[in-house]
């Protein structure tokens, strides 16, 4: 069973540099053989048919086939796989004209960085909020080896695997915390980040690429749920802000007691203390601004 197991398990290839020779010396032997070809063909032309005349007509073309099949050109961040009957031979990543056998297979792999954005996919966060999500990933391959036998392709397996990555991060947060116990998706975009990237980095390495740059370009609310979450942050952030506005005034109001208790400027009884703090609640909290009301008789 574990034989049977084992053999099931994909078989990682490595990359290594393949024997391959520059295409301009080569090039200079094709030309030769050019050269032979048109000369045999004019002295056939020419009515000489000897045994030199006859063979070549045969030989040089041949000699021209067999080198000009063999050239490729590779520019400069692009690689090329050599095969010798479906078995990997190597990667030849040396720009310029390059030369192989003829009978070797050459498959160019680009190994420049590539810019990917995601659609907008719907994704639940970690308290089950659907919210819509799209990144940016930077990406090129590593290792042409991978890339061309460890995944049937590689471009359409960079596209899936980060959008898993996206759902599998979006599902460890919340979308927002206003009690600032959780790291949220939109108040710590770095640290998600950051995250993102080792998690397509991990799911990319099997394919022989990897990630120089990963960040959101979409963040928001599903479209269902957005004006309910917007009263709902709407709501919380005036509840926020009127502890905020409660607590200060309950400080201004108990230093002004104090002051005033310490100056000997009144004295107040409970009853006159009560009412002094309920008309400076009112004052310091009220959203509209207070009307001063002039008392002309007495205190009481």
């Amino acid at each position: 069973m574990m034989n049977a197991i084992e053999e099931g398990r994909l078989r990682a290839s490595d990359e290594h540099a393949a024997s391959t020779m520059s295409g301009y010396p080569m090039l200079l032997v094709l030309l030769a053989a050019g050269a032979a070809m048109v000369w045999t063909i004019s002295q056939l032309i020419a009515d000489n048919h000897n045994w030199m005349t006859i063979g070549g007509i045969i030989f040089w073309p041949l000699v021209f086939t067999f080198f000009s099949v063999g050239f490729y050109m590779l520019q400069p961040n692009q690689a090329a796989v050599i095969t010798l009957f479906g078995t990997y031979k190597g990667t030849d990543r040396t720009d310029g004209l390059r030369w192989v056998l003829p009978w070797l297979g050459k498959h160019k792999v680009s190994v420049r960085a590539n810019n990917f954005i995601s659609d907008r996919i719907k994704v639940n966060d970690s308290r089950g909020n659907p919210i819509e999500m799209a990144a940016q990933v930077v990406w090129r391959v590593v290792d042409t080896a991978q890339a061309v036998f460890d995944v049937d392709d590689y471009k359409e397996f960079v596209r899936v695997q980060v959008e898993v990555a996206i759902r599998t991060v979006a599902s460890r947060h919340p979308y927002d915390d206003f009690e600032h116990q959780d790291i949220t998706l939109r108040g710590h975009l770095e640290e998600v980040g950051v995250e993102l990237l080792r998690e397509v980095r991990e799911r990319l390495k099997v394919a022989g690429i990897t990630v120089d740059e990963c960040g959101f370009t979409h963040l928001a609310y599903a479209q269902e749920i957005a004006s309910a979450m917007l009263r709902r942050q709407q709501a919380q952030a005036v509840v926020a802000a009127r502890q905020t506005l409660v607590e200060g005034a309950v400080g201004m109001v108990e230093q002004a007691l104090a002051d005033l208790s310490k100056r000997d400027v009144v004295e107040l009884d409970d009853e006159r203390r009560a009412a002094m703090v309920s008309n400076l609640m009112v004052v310091l909290c009220g959203e509209r601004d207070t009307q001063p009301v002039v008392n002309a008789g007495s205190l009481y």
